[in-house]
């Protein structure tokens, strides 16, 4: 049996069969491409034909136009290192203004977070946000505004496949973590799908190598299973102080010391597998706990 679905017995049973479908729908995916390229993305072919950008990239672009020409005049001012540390998603990632001051320890450490985006937007404009730096090192919170607008649970977890994919396909090397999507208490009626998206991305990147699932979610919920609601502002949305630092705290337990400060090229094993593990056996980090 497939490692992806060997996985699916440490989830709830009323979850599986939503999970066993999500994950046959990127089976056959990953099936169809995958003598073109890691993680689905097809190989760069000789002499490419250049393709007019979609309608859905076009529109990413002009939605955002205004943060990425921030970023472009910061890095005319001073460019980022390569084989930094990038930080990318939604406001959660661009309000933490003290990110690089709390990861002194890691190398550059880089926030490109832009407002109110989604999963499918960090995918469409990943090449502006994070292919550009050169990161050894990508971790992306996002997804709970897509699940917002109506998207699915399986849609957030193609979307980050597909980031992924793209990251892993340009920069071989580059480790790549998702941040469990937060249990906001404005938005308390999403956390069935907030936690099945979670668990799908958590099962998917249990087939991949050199990534980690990094679990807020659990540490965020109290013991009757509400969203801790101390952790966040007036509007329950966005985190405080409090939040931030619970955030900075699970995300350096999880991820394995050196991980992050190894140099590129250097062999490194996810989080949660142990150093005699052959790479091919990757586990993520535990998967959110249901409640």
């Amino acid at each position: 049996m497939p490692a992806p679905f060997r996985a699916l017995s440490s989830f709830p049973s009323p979850r599986r069969p939503v999970l066993r479908a999500a994950l046959c729908a990127l089976a056959l995916f990953a099936g169809a491409a995958q003598a073109e390229g890691p993680l689905g993305v097809p190989p760069a072919a000789p002499a490419p034909r250049a393709e007019a950008p979609s309608p859905e990239y076009l529109a990413a672009q002009a939605r955002w136009k205004s943060a990425i020409s921030a970023f472009e005049e910061a890095d005319k001012t001073r460019l980022p290192a390569e084989n930094g540390v990038l930080f990318v998603g939604s406001s959660t990632v661009r309000m933490w203004s003290s990110l690089a001051q709390d990861f002194s320890e890691w190398p550059v450490v880089i926030n490109r977070g832009f407002g109110g985006s989604t999963m499918a937007e960090c995918r469409l404009l990943v090449r502006e946000l994070v292919l550009r730096y050169k990161p050894r090192h990508v971790l992306v919170y996002a997804g709970d505004n897509d699940l917002a607008m109506g998207r699915t649970p399986l849609q957030v977890m193609e979307d980050f496949a597909a980031f992924a994919g793209t990251v892993r396909n340009a920069l071989p090397q580059a480790r790549i973590s998702f941040i469990s999507i937060k249990p906001s208490p404005s938005r308390a009626q999403l956390l069935p799908q907030v936690q099945l998206a979670n668990e799908m991305v958590a099962a998917y990147l249990r087939t991949q190598a050199n990534v980690d699932y990094i679990d807020t979610f659990s540490a965020m919920m109290d013991a009757q299973g509400r969203p801790r609601a101390e952790l966040f502002l007036k509007d329950q949305l966005h985190m405080n102080a409090e939040g931030y630092r619970l955030w900075h705290d699970v995300i350096t337990a999880q991820l394995q010391p050196g991980a992050v400060s190894a140099p590129p090229g250097a062999p490194t094993v996810p989080a949660g597998v142990p150093a005699t593990a052959a790479p091919g056996a990757a586990q993520g980090a535990p998967v959110a706990s249901a409640r």
